[in-house]
C-alpha cells in the first residue's frame, strides 16, 4: 500500500484494475442496448463494482469467456479486443485526471476555512470529467457492436442480467448474514 499526496491509503495497481474494468465494462455496454429494452433490466454498476477488485488477467479471462459465450470468431475476438486495449489506455488517463480532482476536492475540506466556491468548482470539474469517461465507454460499446451481431449482443446482454441476478443475491445473502452492530 501507498500514501498518495494527501496522505490517504491507496493500493497500487488499483487503477489499472480500475480501467481494465471499465473496458470491460464497454464490452459489456454493447449488451446494454438490448438489456435495457427489456423489462425490469439491470444496470451494470453492480457488474463494475464487482470487478475493481480483479487483476488485468482476471480482466483479460473475463472477456474471453464473454466472448466464447456469444460464439464469437477469432477475428471479432482481435477487433474486441483491440478496442478495449484503446479504451483503458484511454480511461486510464482520464481516471488519473479524475484521482487528481478527488485529491484537489479533499484538499478544499481539509482547509482551515473551506471555500465553497473552490469546491464547486472541483465538483464541476469532476463532472465533466465523469462525461468524458462515460463518453469513451460509449464509444467503445457502439465499435464493439458494429463488431459483434444483433444476436451476440442480445446472448451477451442475457449473460450479463444472469450475473447481474447472482451478484445481487450473493450480496443481499451476504448483508443478511453481516452481524448486526
Amino acid at each position: 500500500m501507498t500514501k498518495n499526496s494527501m496522505g490517504m491509503v491507496s493500493k497500487p495497481g488499483r487503477m489499472l484494475r480500475a480501467v481494465t474494468a471499465g473496458a470491460v465494462i464497454a464490452l459489456g455496454g454493447a449488451a446494454a442496448l438490448s438489456v435495457s429494452a427489456m423489462p425490469g433490466a439491470a444496470g451494470h454498476g453492480d457488474m463494475e463494482r464487482s470487478m475493481m477488485g480483479g487483476s488485468p488477467q482476471r480482466m483479460g479471462r473475463m472477456v474471453d469467456r464473454m466472448l466464447e459465450s456469444v460464439n464469437a470468431t477469432e477475428a471479432q475476438r482481435t477487433q474486441v479486443k483491440q478496442i478495449l486495449q484503446a479504451a483503458a489506455s484511454d480511461l486510464k488517463a482520464q481516471r488519473d485526471s479524475g484521482r487528481a480532482l478527488h485529491e484537489q476536492r479533499m484538499k478544499a475540506f481539509t482547509a482551515p476555512t473551506v471555500d465553497a466556491n473552490a469546491v464547486e468548482a472541483v465538483r464541476q470539474q469532476m463532472l465533466s470529467q465523469h462525461d468524458q469517461e462515460t463518453k469513451r465507454m460509449s464509444q467503445a460499446m457502439i465499435e464493439i457492436s458494429r463488431v459483434l451481431t444483433p444476436e451476440q449482443r442480445t446472448k451477451l446482454a442475457e449473460r450479463m442480467q444472469e450475473r447481474s441476478a447472482r451478484m445481487h443475491d450473493h450480496r443481499d445473502r451476504a448483508e443478511r448474514e453481516q452481524p448486526r452492530r
